[in-house]
This record gives structure tokens, sequence and C-alpha cells, in this order.
């Protein structure tokens, strides 16, 4: 293992912001999804420079307590009718910008890569092809909602293509742990037990989640919109 340049964990740092902020932003600027996601960052940033994720031979996985919270408040978010009230709430074209940030996102993994801190399944040049999401998610939002020039069927299949990329990579990112039984063979993945890389299965993946789930909503339920071709 290589020492990793200061410059890496300020990339993904500014990542995390972004893919925050422009879920904030898709919220109509929510003070309460502000005050949720501001407050978890804070935990897992106390969290994660007290070394509490790294991984050990002698410890157990951790992982959960990253990805455990937020998904089951999505989870929960989808079944009480306050928190449908918020989804239906959220703005599509604002929720299909978020998943531009894949680019920095992939672009991290691939010099995390370099520097022998993830296996290269987890990259764009392994079994990761999440990248897609990221070049793509611009030319979606320009032509569906800009344009308006996309139907709902092309919205939802995209939606779905990349919540499957999604689920692919965070798949790699799982089995390619340390701890993980019969993991990956070569190089593991000991960087999401680093900051400020435990960030980006504690905040990143539940909103990039979170945002096509919402989204495939809105366009499933044929919820009508001024910003929406409908055909």
């Amino acid at each position: 293992m290589e020492h990793l340049p200061i410059y890496i964990g300020l990339l993904f740092g500014i990542t995390v912001a972004l893919t925050a902020y422009l879920f904030y932003k898709a919220t109509n600027t929510s003070k309460v999804f502000l005050v949720i996601t501001v407050a978890w960052i804070l935990i897992q940033v106390l969290l994660g420079l007290s070394g509490y994720f790294l991984f050990s031979k002698d410890t157990t996985p951790k992982l959960p307590l990253l990805v455990g919270p937020p998904t089951l408040l999505i989870f929960i978010s989808f079944l009480v009718k306050r928190g449908r009230l918020f989804i239906d709430g959220l703005k599509i074209a604002e929720l299909t910008l978020v998943h531009s940030v894949a680019i920095l996102v992939e672009l991290v993994l691939f010099l995390l890569f370099l520097y022998k801190y993830v296996p290269q399944s987890m990259t764009f040049e392994g079994g990761n092809f999440d990248l897609f999401s990221g070049l793509t998610a611009p030319v979606v939002y320009y032509f569906g909602f800009v344009k308006k020039k996309l139907s709902r069927t092309i919205l939802i299949t995209w939606n779905f293509i990349c919540l499957a990329l999604v689920i692919n990579a965070s798949v790699q990112a799982v089995i390619s742990l340390p701890n993980f039984p019969n993991g990956a063979v070569g190089q593991p993945d000991i960087a999401l037990g680093i900051f400020p890389f435990t960030l980006l299965p504690a905040v990143v993946v539940p909103l990039v989640l979170f945002a096509h789930l919402s989204s495939i909503r809105y366009l499933v339920i044929r919820r009508p919109s001024p910003n929406l071709v409908m055909n």
C-alpha cells in the first residue's frame, strides 16, 4: 500500500459536498433534510477521524453502521405517509443532476486503485460501469427537462439501468472488503474503512439510491408535471 496524496481526499470531500448540495436543491431547500444530512455527516466525520472503521482481522465488520441508518430511513420514507409526501415534493429534474457526481466518484475510485486502496473491480476498468450514470445524467437532464424531448419510458428505463449499476458497484465494494468471507483475491477494498472515504457508503451512495428510487416513483405513478414529457 502506497501513501495516499492529500488531493484525493480533498477531491472526494468535494464529491460528498456536491452530492449533498444537489440533493438539497432537489428538496426545495428543505431545512429538515439539511439538518439531518449535516448531523449524519458530522457523526461520520468524528467516527472516521477516530479510526473507528479501520479494518482489522480482530474486529467485526462495521460497514452496517455506515449504510444501515440511511438505508433504514429511506425504507421508512417510502412506507409512511409523511415520508411519501416528502418524496413526492422532490424536483425530479434536480434529482437527475445528482447522478452526475458519479464522474467524480469513479475518478476517485480509479485513483484509489492506482495507490492500491481498492481492487480494479471497483473501477471503470473492472466491473464497475457506474461512470455511465455520471456521463449521461447531464444529457438526460438537458433533453428530458430543458428540451422536454425524452418520454417517460426512456426516463424510467434510464433510472432502472443506473440503479442497477449503483447496486452492482456497491456489491463489488462489499465483496472486496478485507473481512468479507471468500472475498476478492488480490488487493482488498481498504478505502471504505478510511476517512473520508467512509462517507461513500454513508452519504453518497444512499443519496444516489434515494434519488433514483424517488424518480422512479415519480415517473411510475404518472404524476402530471410541466417539466416532463408524459408520453
